[in-house]
């Protein structure tokens, strides 16, 4: 059996984007140069940071197009969250809304990856 751990962005900039996933997910990075970053998004999953011109040479990846979603305890954890983001100025697509899959919020990486916080109905 496959054992999921890590997911991978093609970025423009791995240091930039490593700076940023650090500070908004407040972990340390791992992992950080001009072709790759790398940190932690729980126990067993990393988040890797690939310079799209490495990643493709051919030059069809393009960054900014995947979204990354991560659960909150509850909506008032998520209310305060988004909050959080605000105030440090990250940039926020879609305020805290209640969907069918329960209430989010989206802000965008520097590539205009989605990242998307959830606190889930279906828990």
């Amino acid at each position: 059996m496959l054992k999921f751990d890590m997911v991978v962005l093609h970025v423009a900039d791995p240091v930039a984007s490593g700076a940023f996933y650090s500070a908004l997910l407040e972990r340390p990075l791992i992992q950080s140069n001009p072709v790759f970053s790398m940190l932690p998004l729980s126990d067993s999953v990393l988040l890797g940071l690939w310079a799209a011109s490495e990643a493709d040479p051919d030059g069809q990846s393009a960054p900014g197009s995947s979204e990354i979603s991560f659960n909150v305890a509850d909506r008032e954890s998520l209310v305060k969250l988004h909050a959080d983001w605000v105030a440090k100025g990250h940039k926020i697509i879609l305020d805290p809304v209640e969907m069918p899959f329960g209430h989010t919020f989206v802000a965008t990486d520097p590539d205009g990856h989605r990242v998307r916080a959830v606190a889930s109905t279906n828990r």
